[in-house]
């Protein structure tokens, strides 16, 4: 990695990464996710930066993105973060503003996002429209909650990994979430009842962008990472640079050599979106971990965890770990600490594996949060 990046490297400097140890070597190992990790977070939060042509953040003034960013953090329970976030902003001169009713209404979104993502309604993205919301605007709302409850866990993880302390958040143990059990979507499409490793569909809340409307150097962006045909991808494109840095970081977490093997990779992503209640996400990547693990019926058992009950329940003594692990970190406030992490390491995991399993599980408390509230599964048949 250059100079340039390292200086600018935000996790680097909250978690207190030293250069050179052994955690610092594992990022490094994991550029590709560590470099579009601080990328997502200027395509947010910066304005002076490359991203500062980024149009579709001129309805959602800096000012207020730092002001909710530092929101969520408290609400998260993060200390360090929380406190980062309002020093950008105390070193910010006044900023424009947007209506006192339009701001209640992106708080009341990001605290759903944060706490209750599988809660939230078709009608409640109506609602931010009528107060005044872009569709453009939306979009960029719900990426800034998504991203940072990922931030958050992802420090936290550094930190655990780095043997410094976290917030004390409790130590309960994490039980699977409610989900929605509607018969039916929004647009009267029949709707999955349970859990499951079948393939399903997804729809939008808020229209796509039509692939048409994009500008060629656009239309080359999404073609480039298979997002064309994909209402969710198109929609997201509705602040493309955001939704690129993105799919960047999940390509930098998910398919790179060594490591967690992808099998418990995917594990980790099945978990947390059983947790944030996420059955679209969790149909996807349980269905490759039971593949990759050749395990159908131990993922299915973790699938079928009803709400309140241990997801690492009847699992191999690996698997137990990581999904304690995971579904703790996957908690809102989190609550993974640093007795999951040296178990973890009695099973033999390295630096870069924890690596791994953090970084996986933590991206999806970003995707399940756009999943569940931006559109909805349905069944294909």
């Amino acid at each position: 990695m250059t100079a340039t990046f390292i200086d600018s490297d935000l996790l680097a400097i909250l978690a207190e990464v030293a250069p050179g140890s052994t955690l610092a070597e594992a990022r490094e190992t994991r550029e590709a996710a560590t470099v579009h990790t601080q990328g997502s977070y200027d395509a947010l939060f910066d304005n002076n930066k490359k991203f500062n042509n980024n149009e579709t953040l001129d309805d959602f003034p800096l000012n207020e993105r730092l002001l909710l960013a530092q929101q969520i953090a408290r609400w998260l329970g993060d200390i360090q973060l929380g406190a980062h976030y309002a020093e950008r902003l105390n070193a910010l001169k006044e900023g424009d503003n947007t209506p006192r009713a339009q701001y209640q209404a992106a708080v009341a979104h990001a605290e759903r996002l944060s706490f209750k993502p599988a809660n939230a309604t078709a009608e409640h993205l109506a609602e931010l429209r009528a107060a005044g919301w872009s569709l453009e605007a939306i979009v960029t709302l719900s990426q800034l909650v998504a991203f940072v409850s990922f931030q958050s866990r992802l420090l936290r993880g550094l930190r655990l990994i780095n043997g410094k302390t976290v917030d004390d958040n409790g130590d309960a143990a994490v039980g699977a979430a409610f989900w929605r059990t509607d018969a039916t979507t929004h647009s009267g499409k029949k709707a999955p009842p349970a859990f499951t490793q079948e393939e399903l569909s997804w729809e939008p809340w808020i229209d796509a962008k039509p692939f048409a409307d994009f500008t060629p150097e656009q239309q080359e962006t999404l073609s480039r990472f298979g997002h064309a045909d994909s209402d969710y991808f198109r929609l997201l494109a509705r602040n493309l640079p955001v939704l690129e840095q993105r799919t960047l970081t999940d390509k930098g977490i998910f398919f790179t050599s060594g490591g967690l093997p992808r099998k418990d990779r995917e594990l980790a992503a099945a978990v947390a979106s059983k947790i944030n209640g996420c059955i679209f996400c969790a149909s996807v990547h349980a269905r490759k971990a039971a593949q990759l693990a050749k395990k159908p019926d131990d993922v299915q058992r973790l699938l079928d965890t009803p709400p309140g009950d241990i997801l690492s329940h009847g699992q191999d003594a690996r698997w137990q770990a990581e999904i304690d692990f995971a579904a703790a970190l996957s908690a809102t406030p989190a609550t993974a600490n640093a007795q999951q992490v040296a178990a973890l390491r009695e099973l033999g995991l390295s630096d870069l594996e924890l690596l791994d399993l953090v970084q996986s599980t933590a991206f999806f408390a970003w995707a399940n949060r756009l999943m569940l509230t931006l559109g909805e599964p349905f069944l294909k048949s």
